[in-house]
């Protein structure tokens, strides 16, 4: 969301920004660079972990068995209509960031009120569907303005849609070609960044440039398939996490590692059941974060605001 001028992204100095909220040890150091601390309990604010769970008790095991390991909570559609707003509350108010994965596409009056509702609640990130057009991006950016650390990220095209799923609804376009064109749109409505496949981090960035957020759901520990997903799959980030091979698209028809979404360019990525279902989930989630410090410095999404957490 841009409080000056539509296009350009704010300076991300709370959700985004060097230091993640939280305790001491969640610094994440040179942020310039991209770099993350090597401490295994000092969070790297640019992954995030999904909390896809149908009830509250199951999110809250995994953010306790992560700890100070993990500054960053994605709560979607299943958990927020099961467990109310409590409990995003309650892990702001512990000093995290909440992204709020809303995918709202309904009339702009609808959609300013929910984006105030998530920024009243304290959340650092909330999610406005692009193909719902200009007019709904727009009114979710202007409802955001009073909230300083809330950013408006616009959904491009589903992970889980193929080219053949947009035939369906008449969209004649590639998942890329739709993708960056509802990236476009979601710019100049003033939207801070996008929310795109890994495999399309860097098609984003060449196209938009350093400032705006990228954000990539769709990504596994686990082998992917070919094309730009299969990028970056050696070394850390693309080891099966050793708790018997939780990787896996999950539901994503265009996933990715870790290392190919931080070096194709993206700002953060949002890891689910890699993490969440792995017998050591703070293991886990070390190996995305190993990813990122392999990636520091070598992609463009590594520099500007973007690069912290």
């Amino acid at each position: 969301m841009n409080t000056d001028s539509p296009g350009s992204a704010r300076s991300c100095a709370s959700a985004v920004s060097g230091t993640v909220s939280g305790s001491d040890s969640g610094t994440v150091s040179d942020s310039d660079s991209g770099s993350v601390s090597d401490s295994g309990s000092g969070a790297d604010g640019r992954v995030i972990v999904a909390l896809d769970f149908a009830d509250r008790r199951s999110a809250e095991g995994l953010v306790e068995r992560l700890g100070d390991a993990c500054s960053s909570y994605k709560i979607g559609l299943e958990l927020l209509t099961a467990a109310g707003p409590g409990l995003a509350r309650d892990l702001v108010g512990r000093g995290n960031d909440v992204f709020l994965d809303l995918k709202l596409f309904e009339i702009p009056n609808s959609v300013a009120g929910a984006v105030r509702a998530a920024g009243a609640l304290g959340a650092s990130m909330v999610t406005v569907h692009g193909m719902g057009g200009t007019g709904i991006m727009a009114a979710a950016v202007d409802a955001a303005r009073e909230f300083p650390r809330l950013r408006v990220l616009a959904l491009t095209v589903v992970t889980s849609m193929t080219g053949s799923d947009l035939a369906d609804i008449g969209v004649t376009a590639g998942p890329e070609e739709q993708v960056l064109r509802l990236a476009r749109l979601a710019m100049r409505a003033g939207c801070d960044g996008v929310v795109a496949s890994p495999r399309e981090a860097g098609p984003l960035r060449a196209a938009l440039g350093p400032e705006p957020l990228i954000v990539t759901p769709g990504v596994t520990l686990g082998p992917v398939g070919g094309g730009a997903g299969a990028a970056g799959g050696a070394g850390a980030a693309g080891r099966v996490c050793g708790a018997g091979g939780m990787g896996g698209a999950g539901g994503h028809a265009r996933p990715g590692t870790p290392g190919a979404a931080f070096a194709g360019g993206a700002s953060h990525v949002v890891v689910g059941r890699s993490v969440a279902r792995a017998v050591d989930p703070a293991a886990a989630l070390l190996q995305v974060r190993a990813a990122a410090r392999e990636a520091a410095g070598t992609s463009p999404g590594a520099r500007g605001p973007h690069s912290g957490g």
